[in-house]
Protein backbone atom coordinates (compact mmCIF):
# COMPACT_ATOMS: atom_id res chain seq x y z
CA UNK A 1 0.00 0.00 0.00
CA UNK A 2 1.49 3.31 -1.09
CA UNK A 3 0.94 6.51 0.84
CA UNK A 4 1.49 10.14 0.01
CA UNK A 5 3.34 11.84 2.83
CA UNK A 6 3.55 15.60 2.29
CA UNK A 7 5.84 17.35 4.73
CA UNK A 8 3.59 20.39 5.08
CA UNK A 9 0.47 18.52 6.11
CA UNK A 10 -0.83 15.77 8.35
CA UNK A 11 -2.68 14.17 5.40
CA UNK A 12 -2.02 10.47 4.84
CA UNK A 13 -3.89 9.23 1.80
CA UNK A 14 -4.00 5.53 1.00
CA UNK A 15 -4.05 5.01 -2.75
CA UNK A 16 -5.91 1.75 -2.13
CA UNK A 17 -8.63 3.66 -0.30
CA UNK A 18 -8.83 6.25 -3.05
CA UNK A 19 -9.30 3.65 -5.74
CA UNK A 20 -12.30 2.28 -3.86
CA UNK A 21 -13.96 5.66 -4.33
CA UNK A 22 -12.92 6.51 -7.88
CA UNK A 23 -13.46 4.62 -11.08
CA UNK A 24 -9.95 3.45 -12.10
CA UNK A 25 -9.99 4.67 -15.70
CA UNK A 26 -6.72 6.04 -17.01
CA UNK A 27 -8.06 9.55 -17.55
CA UNK A 28 -9.77 9.83 -14.19
CA UNK A 29 -6.79 8.29 -12.42
CA UNK A 30 -4.47 10.96 -13.84
CA UNK A 31 -6.89 13.66 -12.76
CA UNK A 32 -7.09 12.05 -9.34
CA UNK A 33 -3.34 12.12 -8.80
CA UNK A 34 -3.22 15.80 -9.75
CA UNK A 35 -6.15 16.50 -7.45
CA UNK A 36 -4.57 14.82 -4.43
CA UNK A 37 -1.25 16.56 -4.93
CA UNK A 38 -3.02 19.91 -4.98
CA UNK A 39 -5.15 19.10 -1.99
CA UNK A 40 -2.42 17.90 0.31
CA UNK A 41 -0.46 21.07 -0.31
CA UNK A 42 -3.25 23.26 1.01
CA UNK A 43 -2.05 24.95 4.21
CA UNK A 44 -5.62 25.74 5.27
CA UNK A 45 -6.27 22.01 5.68
CA UNK A 46 -3.06 21.11 7.48
CA UNK A 47 -4.79 20.31 10.79
CA UNK A 48 -7.34 17.99 9.20
CA UNK A 49 -6.58 14.43 8.10
CA UNK A 50 -8.00 11.72 5.92
CA UNK A 51 -9.53 8.77 7.75
CA UNK A 52 -9.64 10.82 10.96
CA UNK A 53 -12.28 8.48 12.39
CA UNK A 54 -10.60 5.25 11.23
CA UNK A 55 -10.07 4.07 14.81
CA UNK A 56 -12.73 5.96 16.79
CA UNK A 57 -15.68 5.52 14.39
CA UNK A 58 -14.67 3.62 11.25
CA UNK A 59 -18.17 3.62 9.72
CA UNK A 60 -18.75 7.35 10.24
CA UNK A 61 -18.53 8.35 6.59
CA UNK A 62 -20.64 5.38 5.50
CA UNK A 63 -23.40 6.37 7.93
CA UNK A 64 -23.42 9.98 6.73
CA UNK A 65 -23.44 8.93 3.08
CA UNK A 66 -26.24 6.45 3.66
CA UNK A 67 -28.32 9.09 5.43
CA UNK A 68 -27.87 11.52 2.55
CA UNK A 69 -28.72 8.93 -0.07
CA UNK A 70 -31.84 7.83 1.80
CA UNK A 71 -33.06 11.40 2.22
CA UNK A 72 -32.34 12.23 -1.43
CA UNK A 73 -34.26 9.20 -2.67
CA UNK A 74 -37.34 10.61 -0.95
CA UNK A 75 -36.71 14.30 -1.67
CA UNK A 76 -34.51 15.22 -4.68
CA UNK A 77 -34.17 18.81 -3.41
CA UNK A 78 -31.98 17.63 -0.50
CA UNK A 79 -28.59 17.88 -2.30
CA UNK A 80 -29.17 21.53 -3.21
CA UNK A 81 -30.20 22.32 0.34
CA UNK A 82 -27.16 20.65 1.86
CA UNK A 83 -24.79 22.47 -0.50
CA UNK A 84 -26.32 25.83 0.34
CA UNK A 85 -26.18 24.97 4.04
CA UNK A 86 -22.43 24.27 4.01
CA UNK A 87 -21.76 27.50 2.11
CA UNK A 88 -23.68 29.53 4.69
CA UNK A 89 -21.86 27.78 7.50
CA UNK A 90 -18.32 28.08 6.19
CA UNK A 91 -18.57 31.69 5.03
CA UNK A 92 -19.69 32.83 8.49
CA UNK A 93 -17.24 32.09 11.28
CA UNK A 94 -15.65 29.20 9.39
CA UNK A 95 -16.76 25.58 8.98
CA UNK A 96 -17.81 24.95 12.57
CA UNK A 97 -21.52 24.06 12.22
CA UNK A 98 -22.48 27.33 13.92
CA UNK A 99 -25.29 27.77 11.36
CA UNK A 100 -27.01 24.70 12.83
CA UNK A 101 -27.47 26.21 16.29
CA UNK A 102 -31.03 27.24 17.07
CA UNK A 103 -32.10 30.17 19.24
CA UNK A 104 -32.75 33.89 19.24
CA UNK A 105 -29.89 35.89 17.80
CA UNK A 106 -28.11 32.90 16.22
CA UNK A 107 -26.92 32.69 12.60
CA UNK A 108 -29.84 30.42 11.85
CA UNK A 109 -32.32 33.06 13.04
CA UNK A 110 -31.08 35.76 10.68
CA UNK A 111 -33.55 36.50 7.82
CA UNK A 112 -30.85 35.64 5.29
CA UNK A 113 -30.80 32.09 6.67
CA UNK A 114 -34.46 31.42 7.37
CA UNK A 115 -34.89 29.78 3.96
CA UNK A 116 -32.05 27.29 4.54
CA UNK A 117 -32.95 23.62 4.55
CA UNK A 118 -31.42 20.20 5.03
CA UNK A 119 -31.14 20.48 8.81
CA UNK A 120 -33.15 17.29 9.34
CA UNK A 121 -30.61 15.28 7.32
CA UNK A 122 -27.74 16.47 9.50
CA UNK A 123 -29.79 15.77 12.63
CA UNK A 124 -30.62 12.26 11.41
CA UNK A 125 -26.99 11.44 10.70
CA UNK A 126 -25.97 12.79 14.09
CA UNK A 127 -28.55 10.66 15.93
CA UNK A 128 -27.25 7.50 14.24
CA UNK A 129 -23.62 8.40 14.95
CA UNK A 130 -24.38 9.13 18.60
CA UNK A 131 -25.78 5.63 18.95
CA UNK A 132 -22.74 3.87 17.51
CA UNK A 133 -19.98 6.40 18.30
CA UNK A 134 -21.19 8.71 21.09
CA UNK A 135 -19.38 12.02 21.51
CA UNK A 136 -17.03 11.32 18.62
CA UNK A 137 -18.09 12.81 15.28
CA UNK A 138 -18.56 16.58 15.09
CA UNK A 139 -21.55 18.26 13.48
CA UNK A 140 -19.07 20.30 11.43
CA UNK A 141 -17.66 17.12 9.90
CA UNK A 142 -21.14 15.69 9.35
CA UNK A 143 -22.16 18.85 7.47
CA UNK A 144 -19.04 18.87 5.28
CA UNK A 145 -19.36 15.15 4.52
CA UNK A 146 -23.09 15.42 3.85
CA UNK A 147 -22.56 18.27 1.37
CA UNK A 148 -19.85 16.27 -0.38
CA UNK A 149 -22.07 13.19 -0.51
CA UNK A 150 -25.01 15.29 -1.74
CA UNK A 151 -23.00 16.14 -4.85
CA UNK A 152 -22.34 12.48 -5.53
CA UNK A 153 -25.98 11.59 -4.87
CA UNK A 154 -27.00 14.14 -7.52
CA UNK A 155 -24.66 12.64 -10.12
CA UNK A 156 -21.52 14.63 -9.38
CA UNK A 157 -17.98 13.47 -8.60
CA UNK A 158 -17.02 11.28 -5.65
CA UNK A 159 -13.89 12.22 -3.75
CA UNK A 160 -12.34 12.13 -0.31
CA UNK A 161 -12.13 15.08 2.04
CA UNK A 162 -10.21 15.26 5.31
CA UNK A 163 -12.01 15.37 8.65
CA UNK A 164 -11.23 16.43 12.19
CA UNK A 165 -13.29 19.62 12.39
CA UNK A 166 -14.70 20.55 15.78
CA UNK A 167 -17.92 22.42 16.51
CA UNK A 168 -18.06 26.09 17.35
CA UNK A 169 -19.84 27.37 20.43
CA UNK A 170 -20.61 30.87 19.14
CA UNK A 171 -23.36 31.68 16.64
CA UNK A 172 -24.40 35.30 16.11
CA UNK A 173 -26.87 36.67 13.58
CA UNK A 174 -24.84 39.86 13.47
CA UNK A 175 -22.04 37.98 11.69
CA UNK A 176 -24.20 36.78 8.80
CA UNK A 177 -24.86 39.71 6.46
CA UNK A 178 -21.28 40.94 6.32
CA UNK A 179 -20.00 37.53 5.24
CA UNK A 180 -22.41 35.82 2.88
CA UNK A 181 -22.48 36.49 -0.86
CA UNK A 182 -25.64 38.16 -2.12
CA UNK A 183 -27.14 37.15 -5.48
CA UNK A 184 -27.01 40.76 -6.65
CA UNK A 185 -23.27 41.19 -5.99
CA UNK A 186 -21.00 42.62 -8.66
CA UNK A 187 -17.91 40.72 -9.68
CA UNK A 188 -15.66 42.91 -7.56
CA UNK A 189 -17.90 42.39 -4.53
CA UNK A 190 -17.80 38.63 -5.02
CA UNK A 191 -14.03 38.62 -5.48
CA UNK A 192 -13.64 40.55 -2.24
CA UNK A 193 -15.92 38.16 -0.34
CA UNK A 194 -14.23 35.02 -1.66
CA UNK A 195 -10.73 36.44 -1.22
CA UNK A 196 -11.46 37.20 2.43
CA UNK A 197 -12.03 33.45 2.91
CA UNK A 198 -8.84 32.45 1.13
CA UNK A 199 -10.65 31.49 -2.06
CA UNK A 200 -9.36 32.49 -5.49
CA UNK A 201 -11.11 33.84 -8.57
CA UNK A 202 -10.98 30.31 -9.99
CA UNK A 203 -12.64 28.97 -6.83
CA UNK A 204 -15.37 31.59 -7.26
CA UNK A 205 -16.24 30.31 -10.73
CA UNK A 206 -16.03 26.67 -9.66
CA UNK A 207 -18.11 27.00 -6.51
CA UNK A 208 -20.73 29.06 -8.32
CA UNK A 209 -21.34 25.79 -10.16
CA UNK A 210 -23.24 24.69 -7.06
CA UNK A 211 -26.14 26.51 -8.71
CA UNK A 212 -26.45 23.58 -11.10
CA UNK A 213 -28.82 22.19 -8.45
CA UNK A 214 -31.05 23.81 -5.85
CA UNK A 215 -33.74 26.46 -6.02
CA UNK A 216 -34.29 30.10 -5.12
CA UNK A 217 -37.13 32.31 -3.98
CA UNK A 218 -38.44 34.91 -6.41
CA UNK A 219 -36.98 37.71 -4.31
CA UNK A 220 -33.44 36.46 -5.04
CA UNK A 221 -33.60 37.71 -8.63
CA UNK A 222 -36.43 40.26 -8.51
CA UNK A 223 -34.10 43.19 -9.24
CA UNK A 224 -33.78 41.92 -12.82
CA UNK A 225 -37.41 42.88 -13.42
CA UNK A 226 -39.59 45.93 -12.92
CA UNK A 227 -43.24 45.95 -11.90
CA UNK A 228 -45.28 47.81 -14.51
CA UNK A 229 -48.80 47.06 -13.27
CA UNK A 230 -50.55 44.89 -10.74
CA UNK A 231 -49.26 41.36 -11.13
CA UNK A 232 -47.15 42.21 -14.19
CA UNK A 233 -43.43 42.75 -14.64
CA UNK A 234 -41.08 43.64 -17.44
CA UNK A 235 -37.45 42.68 -17.99
CA UNK A 236 -34.92 45.41 -17.26
CA UNK A 237 -31.74 43.28 -17.27
CA UNK A 238 -30.56 42.99 -20.87
CA UNK A 239 -28.08 40.23 -19.98
CA UNK A 240 -30.93 37.75 -19.46
CA UNK A 241 -32.36 35.67 -22.31
CA UNK A 242 -35.82 37.02 -23.21
CA UNK A 243 -37.61 33.67 -23.40
CA UNK A 244 -36.09 32.58 -20.09
CA UNK A 245 -37.08 35.92 -18.55
CA UNK A 246 -40.67 35.34 -19.72
CA UNK A 247 -40.68 31.94 -17.99
CA UNK A 248 -39.40 33.49 -14.78
CA UNK A 249 -42.03 36.23 -14.86
CA UNK A 250 -44.77 33.62 -15.29
CA UNK A 251 -43.50 31.69 -12.29
CA UNK A 252 -42.78 34.80 -10.25
CA UNK A 253 -45.33 37.49 -11.13
CA UNK A 254 -45.36 40.71 -9.14
CA UNK A 255 -46.81 40.01 -5.72
CA UNK A 256 -46.03 36.29 -5.86
CA UNK A 257 -46.09 34.43 -2.54
CA UNK A 258 -42.80 34.44 -0.66
CA UNK A 259 -42.96 30.63 -0.65
CA UNK A 260 -42.70 30.37 -4.46
CA UNK A 261 -39.35 28.99 -5.67
CA UNK A 262 -37.67 28.51 -9.04
CA UNK A 263 -35.04 25.92 -9.93
CA UNK A 264 -31.56 27.40 -10.27
CA UNK A 265 -30.98 25.30 -13.39
CA UNK A 266 -33.99 25.18 -15.74
CA UNK A 267 -32.57 22.28 -17.78
CA UNK A 268 -31.28 19.57 -15.39
CA UNK A 269 -32.69 20.76 -12.08
CA UNK A 270 -31.67 17.85 -9.87
CA UNK A 271 -28.47 16.71 -11.58
CA UNK A 272 -25.03 17.93 -10.56
CA UNK A 273 -23.40 18.52 -13.94
CA UNK A 274 -21.87 21.30 -16.05
CA UNK A 275 -25.25 22.47 -17.37
CA UNK A 276 -24.97 25.59 -15.19
CA UNK A 277 -22.11 26.87 -17.34
CA UNK A 278 -23.97 26.03 -20.54
CA UNK A 279 -26.89 28.01 -19.14
CA UNK A 280 -24.62 31.00 -18.57
CA UNK A 281 -23.47 30.93 -22.20
CA UNK A 282 -27.14 30.86 -23.24
CA UNK A 283 -27.75 33.89 -20.97
CA UNK A 284 -29.90 31.83 -18.63
CA UNK A 285 -28.11 32.43 -15.35
CA UNK A 286 -30.78 32.92 -12.69
CA UNK A 287 -28.94 35.48 -10.57
CA UNK A 288 -27.06 38.63 -11.47
CA UNK A 289 -24.08 37.09 -9.71
CA UNK A 290 -24.34 34.19 -12.19
CA UNK A 291 -24.63 36.27 -15.36
CA UNK A 292 -21.63 38.42 -14.49
CA UNK A 293 -19.38 35.34 -14.71
CA UNK A 294 -19.95 35.32 -18.46
CA UNK A 295 -19.79 39.05 -19.08
CA UNK A 296 -16.61 39.66 -17.06
CA UNK A 297 -13.44 38.97 -19.04
CA UNK A 298 -11.70 37.69 -15.91
CA UNK A 299 -14.01 34.68 -15.68
CA UNK A 300 -15.52 34.18 -19.14
CA UNK A 301 -12.86 31.74 -20.40
CA UNK A 302 -13.26 29.49 -17.36
CA UNK A 303 -17.03 29.46 -17.83
CA UNK A 304 -16.59 28.47 -21.47
CA UNK A 305 -14.06 25.77 -20.55
CA UNK A 306 -16.36 24.18 -17.97
CA UNK A 307 -19.33 24.39 -20.34
CA UNK A 308 -17.38 22.29 -22.84
CA UNK A 309 -15.64 19.90 -20.44
CA UNK A 310 -17.53 18.41 -17.51
CA UNK A 311 -14.51 16.38 -16.36
CA UNK A 312 -12.54 19.59 -15.95
CA UNK A 313 -15.33 21.10 -13.85
CA UNK A 314 -15.58 17.97 -11.69
CA UNK A 315 -11.83 17.92 -11.08
CA UNK A 316 -11.83 21.59 -10.10
CA UNK A 317 -14.91 21.08 -7.93
CA UNK A 318 -13.06 18.60 -5.69
CA UNK A 319 -10.20 21.03 -5.18
CA UNK A 320 -12.35 24.10 -4.50
CA UNK A 321 -14.80 22.21 -2.30
CA UNK A 322 -11.96 21.11 -0.05
CA UNK A 323 -10.79 24.72 0.25
CA UNK A 324 -14.33 25.83 1.05
CA UNK A 325 -14.80 23.23 3.78
CA UNK A 326 -11.41 24.06 5.32
CA UNK A 327 -12.15 27.74 6.02
CA UNK A 328 -11.20 28.66 9.60
CA UNK A 329 -11.74 25.13 10.86
CA UNK A 330 -11.48 24.40 14.57
CA UNK A 331 -9.30 21.41 15.42
CA UNK A 332 -7.52 19.82 18.36
CA UNK A 333 -8.76 21.32 21.62
CA UNK A 334 -10.75 24.12 20.00
CA UNK A 335 -14.52 24.10 20.16
CA UNK A 336 -16.39 20.95 21.15
CA UNK A 337 -18.14 17.84 19.85
CA UNK A 338 -21.83 18.64 20.22
CA UNK A 339 -24.22 16.00 21.45
CA UNK A 340 -27.00 17.62 19.42
CA UNK A 341 -26.23 19.70 16.35
CA UNK A 342 -28.83 22.38 17.06
CA UNK A 343 -27.54 23.05 20.60
CA UNK A 344 -24.17 23.69 22.20
CA UNK A 345 -23.14 21.44 25.08
CA UNK A 346 -22.99 24.29 27.58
Amino acid sequence: MTKLKPSSSSFKVSMETILLVFSPTAKLYSLLIFLIVVLVASPSSADLSFNFYAASCPTAEFMVRNTVRSATSVDPTIPGKLLRLVFHDCFVNGCDASVLIQGNGTERSDPANTSLGGFSVIDSAKRVLEIFCPGTVSCADILALAARDAVEAAGGPAFQIPTGRRDGTISRAANVRSNIVDTSFTMNEMIKAFSSKGLSLHDLVVLSGAHTIGSAHCSAFSERFKEISKGKRTLIDASLDKSYADELMQKCPAGASSSVTVNNDPATSFVFDNQYYQNLISHKGLFKSDSVLLTDERTRKTVEAFANDQDSFFQSWGQSFLKLTSIQVKTGEEGEIRQTCSLTNG
